[in-house]
């Protein structure tokens, strides 16, 4: 259970877009009024810091397992609205498999995923999500490989009724209408999945203009849109 206080400060980073994604996913259950019957599970990572963050029922789970718990919150109680919270990381690395599967059985849950490109919370490794070229703390020279594609990947294997999509921080509009989209995708008995391209200027070592024109080029590479 969740005993929020609204008042209290954000525990991310400055500039991190967590708290971008985090409002827009609490006004959409807001509006269509389901904060009550939403059940928010999230992963270790930057997402654990979500905790008391919306007035919401929420709690953390182990990692890499957002979407087994959810599934199996969900098959525990039909009515609830389940939502996985989790970054790239914790989606398409140690919870691949998990995720996979969830998908390839249609599991009527939401997943969504912030995709900043790198283990931020350990302190900037190379993730499933890193950019080719992109320097890292484990990669000095450049990592060497192509980055992950998280909803083109879910794609070869969802249901067609399936939701999957990627937005970026720095687009509310789109970001609301997709969560919409993937919350009703579940009240149909589906399985939605969002990836969210988040600012990281910790990560990045970026400041001001040079963070929005990273997330922009993030955008060459990782295609926003309905999948």
């Amino acid at each position: 259970m969740n005993d929020n206080n609204q008042n209290s400060p954000s525990k991310f980073c400055a500039g991190c877009g967590h708290p971008i994604v985090l409002l827009a996913l609490g006004k959409t259950l807001e509006e269509m009024g389901l904060s009550k019957q939403a059940v928010l599970g999230l992963d270790i990572g930057c997402s654990l810091l979500a905790i008391n963050f919306l007035p919401i029922n929420t709690f953390h789970t182990h990692h890499g397992r957002v979407s087994p718990t959810m599934v199996g919150f969900k098959k525990a109680r039909q009515d609830s609205i389940c939502l996985g919270y989790t970054g790239d990381g914790g989606a398409y690395a140690i919870g691949l498999q998990s995720l996979l599967h969830s998908a390839k059985r249609d599991e009527p849950i939401t997943v969504l995923v912030v995709n900043n490109t790198v283990y931020a919370m350990t302190g900037g490794q190379t993730a499933p999500t890193t950019l080719k070229g992109q320097k890292t703390i484990t990669d000095p020279d450049g990592c060497k490989n192509a980055p992950i594609l998280g909803p083109e990947l879910m794609r070869q294997v969802a249901d067609p009724k399936a939701f999957l999509a990627r937005t970026a921080v720095n687009d509310i509009k789109q970001a609301r209408e997709f969560i919409k989209k993937a919350i009703e995708t579940q009240q149909a008995g589906h399985f939605s999945l969002i990836e969210f391209l988040s600012f990281c200027p910790t990560n990045w070592r970026t400041k001001g203009q040079e963070t929005l024109e990273y997330l922009e080029n993030l955008k060459k590479v990782f295609k926003i849109g309905v999948i």
